[in-house]
């Protein structure tokens, strides 16, 4: 499988639905971003807040004790990746 993804700040954006993960799924830590809702940019639909989840990749965890810390974002993706990319480096730091 050799597929390219779009990045952000050198990790992995992967988009289903209304769910985008961001890094890498073999790092110990992942960014789970649902949009949870949307507003009208002229003729773009665009997302205007996000739910931020800092997840650990362990499999061994049952959902709950995967979540490590989340945040409501408004303002669009950007701010949620803002925050993403922070919470991400300082979980793969640690």
């Amino acid at each position: 499988m050799n597929e390219k993804f779009y990045t952000y700040k050198g990790y992995p954006l992967v988009r289903n639905g209304k769910t985008i993960y961001y890094g890498y799924m073999s790092d110990p830590y992942v960014i789970m971003m649902q949009v949870l809702s949307t507003k009208k940019d002229g003729a773009e639909e665009v997302s205007d807040k996000i739910r931020v989840v800092l997840m650990s990749t362990d499999p061994s965890l049952n959902p709950l004790e995967a979540c490590k810390k989340n945040a409501d974002r408004e303002g669009g993706l950007y701010e949620a990746l803002d925050t993403a990319l922070v919470w991400l480096e300082k979980a793969l730091k640690n």
